[in-house]
């Protein structure tokens, strides 16, 4: 592949919202892309018929032989997958107790394990390709947890373990993976069509239920972050020879990661000499750049 040559990205929940201006910005870009969503119909509609530089596919993440037709129609019709957007997904946003375990399997069989069938599907190409960039849509929240982020969080925390052990596990194939963490962008991420509440309410939580609902609801389609913007800068990091494990979008982001880092700072600090006297008295050494634990 030729640096003149257009890039092959497949792009998961393409349908609508950020996957939506990803797609449109790629096109306009002059990549060539691959548009998956649960409803075809529905990216016809958006990005028009199929063309030269575009294929839609139905694409239901949480269906593993459905994700490896997928990614075999895609190399049929283009021969390399360049770049993977890993951004289907939904929010849960509901204090814990009011949750219901279908809910928490759900949350993560999109989020997660959808996210893990279309990059188990991708890797076998870009490995063969000895190259490849991987998008993995996690959030804020993937690094900030919150009240009514108990499912949402525990399943962006999870995507961002995977992703930074994958991007250890893919170097050597000069594979990069990164993880994107938004803050709010103006999507329909917080309309009803997307985002989920509690199912099973308690009285008890019914105040705080309803002051965060409407905190979400005063925020929906007034959140400060431009999708078209950050589709740009997915460009910028594909072109980038070293890109980043990984990068928040938005000064929201920004301030929420920082106050993040600053706290755990002082957290470990605080707490810095009871975490070292639980070692034992027996010779400790420390492998030099491990990344082992436990």
């Amino acid at each position: 592949m030729t640096s003149n040559t257009p890039r092959v990205w497949f792009v998961t929940g393409a349908s609508r919202g950020l996957g939506a201006a990803i797609v449109r910005t790629l096109l306009d870009a002059g990549e060539r892309v691959v548009a998956t969503a649960r409803k075809r119909d529905a990216l016809t509609t958006a990005f028009g018929a199929d063309s030269d530089a575009l294929l839609s596919l139905s694409l239901d993440v949480t269906d593993e032989a459905a994700v490896r037709a997928a990614v075999e129609a895609a190399t049929t019709r283009f021969g390399r997958i360049d770049v993977l957007v890993n951004n289907a997904g939904y929010g849960n946003l509901s204090v814990f107790e009011e949750s219901t375990a279908e809910d928490a399997r759900a949350q993560y069989e999109t989020n997660v394990f959808g996210l893990m069938h279309v990059t188990r599907a991708v890797l076998p190409v870009m490995r063969a390709q000895r190259s490849g960039r991987i998008f993995n849509v996690s959030s804020v929240g993937g690094i900030v947890g919150g009240a009514s982020g108990t499912l949402y969080c525990a399943s962006k925390f999870a995507v961002e373990g995977f992703s930074e052990s994958l991007s250890q596990e893919v170097a050597p194939f000069g594979i990069h993976a990164t993880i994107v963490e938004p803050g709010f962008f103006r999507t329909d991420f917080l309309e009803a069509t997307s985002v989920k509440h509690g199912s099973n309410p308690i009285a008890d939580y019914a105040e705080t239920a309803a002051a965060l609902k409407a905190f979400y609801d005063s925020r929906s389609q007034n959140q400060a972050g431009d999708p078209v913007k950050l589709a740009q800068a997915l460009i910028t990091l594909a072109n980038a020879e070293n890109p980043p494990v990984r990068w928040c979008a938005g000064t929201d982001a920004l301030g929420m990661v920082q106050a993040k880092i600053d706290s755990l700072q002082a957290e470990l600090d605080a707490w810095r000499d009871l975490s070292a006297s639980t070692n034992g008295d027996f010779e400790f050494r420390e492998e030099s750049g491990s990344s082992a634990w436990g």
